[in-house]
């Protein structure tokens, strides 16, 4: 019964890490780099587009307004909102033949990756595929449903030979470390 002390004031349990990973498995935010950050903004504001409607030009500026915006690669922000709205129709072009289930029926969550996704692996020939794959997957674990992101990995999977034919297979010819 002694364990049902109150405790004395001002001791604080211990300090959690802000880096490494969270129960989900995603990265803290101590671990996030700029572009990480620009992806998970984006990811709201394309939501906002799918879900509400609203004109990219609020949300850019609604999304610009919130905390640790500055924190993220505006540059990188700017073209995945904007290539992704402009570039909607054929980026569900790309990945809609590898879906197992109507369009409609993919929540707005993993279809805004998807769209970050697909148009990283199309146009941002910088991130390497692998790197696209990966930032995916973790903006699907922090944000998505529960297996969300297994389904985002398994159609970027698909997807990246199509648009990354050499570097995929240059890769995938590789053993891993």
């Amino acid at each position: 019964m002694n364990d049902l002390k109150p405790k004395p004031m001002g001791i604080r349990p211990p300090r959690q890490p802000r880096t490494g990973v969270t129960s989900t498995g995603a990265r803290k935010a101590g671990s996030k780099s700029e572009r990480s950050r620009a992806r998970e903004f984006a990811l709201q504001a394309l939501y906002q587009t799918l879900v509400a409607k609203n004109s990219v030009e609020d949300i850019d500026l609604f999304t610009r307004d919130l905390a640790g915006f500055s924190k993220a690669d505006s540059v990188h922000f700017d073209a995945l909102l904007h290539g992704c709205t402009e570039q909607a129709d054929a980026l569900d072009a790309l990945f809609q033949p590898l879906l197992d289930r109507p369009m409609s029926e993919i929540s707005p969550v993993e279809h805004a990756i998807l769209w970050i996704g697909a148009y990283e692996l199309r146009f941002c020939l910088d991130v390497p595929w692998r790197v696209v794959l990966n930032e995916c997957v973790e903006l699907a674990k922090e944000f998505g449903g529960t297996d969300g992101h297994k389904y985002v990995n398994g159609v970027l999977n698909g997807l990246a030979p199509v648009l990354r034919e050499a570097e995929t297979n240059a890769d995938r010819g590789k053993p891993r470390a």
